[in-house]
């Protein structure tokens, strides 16, 4: 954060304040460089560059986040053939886990012969590579369950990172402050309205009243109106009485409002650019009347430009197991078919 300096006047008084603001500091602070120059281990496998388990929560921080991910990992699911080698459920865990945590981790079953018999999804969250060349480990916990795979048995692939090549980073990682704002919002906006503060109001009444029994019932009326009372109507009739006589003035529940959905919006925004999903595949309601376009067009253009790379890093691993394990079938495009929003 910049430094802040505040210099008052001397003066007798109030006077004015004038405030000073320090040099701009880099987001990239030299402490965070040093995180870089090197994973941590402990001897036997490598520390992980960002807590897995903490980016695991972070999948059900936004519905905008979750409903991206989720779209992508139906896609491919719907694409996916299986193979004598990889089921349905375990590649669904792993595409899961290789959009979500950028890690995707099958381990090698062999048969009594010793070739590939079958792989199986291992959680990304919890599984370590060794340092050794060919180890790798399951840790559940800092005092856990700890597992080591067989040497050489353990597939890993990952998004990679520009500053180490162990673990993989999310591409939609830059979006992650974003996703955080967006939960930390709704979280705020539930409260506001638990506490009750978006039903306060101050009722003013310049006009003089007929007697103490009618100031009586105006008062009883709007203490009922809550509850089964709530939405009711509410008559007051003052002869002669003037323009803005009786005036109702809520405490802030327009400016809350207008926040709110600012901070929603942009938020909402910078995740669909960080996953890259056109808004009408995710069910997002248009603000305009011209809509989002053609919904078929748009998957014409989404899945080539962001599905078909991703299924071709998994095709790459085919080469690493030895055998075909991963199968896709051909897109067919929606062309004009796919209506209008």
């Amino acid at each position: 954060m910049n430094e802040l300096t505040t210099i008052e006047t001397t003066t007798a008084g109030a006077g004015p304040m004038v405030f000073t603001f320090g040099e701009p500091d880099s987001v990239i602070g030299a402490r965070d460089l040093w995180t870089y120059f090197e994973i941590w281990h402990n001897s036997r496998w490598y520390e992980t560059p960002l807590p897995m388990v903490s980016l695991g929560k972070s999948f059900n921080m936004s519905s905008h986040h979750r409903s991206a991910i989720g779209l992508k990992v139906n896609l491919l699911v719907e694409h996916f053939t299986p193979t004598r080698w990889l089921d349905s459920d375990n590649f669904e865990r792993f595409a899961l886990d290789f959009l979500q945590m950028g890690n995707g981790y099958l381990e090698q079953i062999d048969n009594l012969g010793g070739r590939a018999m079958s792989f199986r999804h291992s959680l990304a969250a919890w599984t370590r590579m060794g340092v050794q060349p060919g180890t790798a480990f399951f840790v559940q916990g800092p005092i856990g369950v700890e597992h080591q795979f067989s040497d050489w048995k353990l597939h890993q692939l990952q998004q990679p990172d520009v500053l180490q090549e162990i673990y993989g980073v999310p591409e939609w990682l830059a979006a992650l402050q974003s996703g955080l704002l967006n939960e930390n919002a709704t979280l705020f906006r539930r409260r506001y309205y638990l506490n009750g503060a978006h039903a306060g109001f101050i009722f003013y009444l310049s006009e003089a009243l007929a007697d103490q029994e009618t100031k009586d019932n105006v008062k009883d009326q709007l203490k009922n109106a809550k509850g089964r009372g709530n939405f009711k109507n509410l008559f007051l009739n003052i002869p002669n009485g003037k323009k803005d006589g009786v005036q109702v003035i809520p405490l802030s529940e327009v400016a809350a409002k207008d926040e709110f959905s600012n901070i929603k919006t942009m938020t909402r925004d910078d995740m669909l650019a960080a996953h890259r999903v056109p808004p009408q595949l995710l069910g997002i309601v248009p603000q305009n009347n011209g809509g989002f376009g053609d919904v078929g067009r748009a998957m014409d253009v989404f899945f080539p430009n962001e599905i078909a790379p991703i299924i071709s890093r998994f095709m790459r691993m085919n080469d690493r197991l030895g055998v075909p394990a991963f199968a896709f079938r051909a897109y067919e495009p929606k062309g004009n078919g796919g209506g209008a929003t």
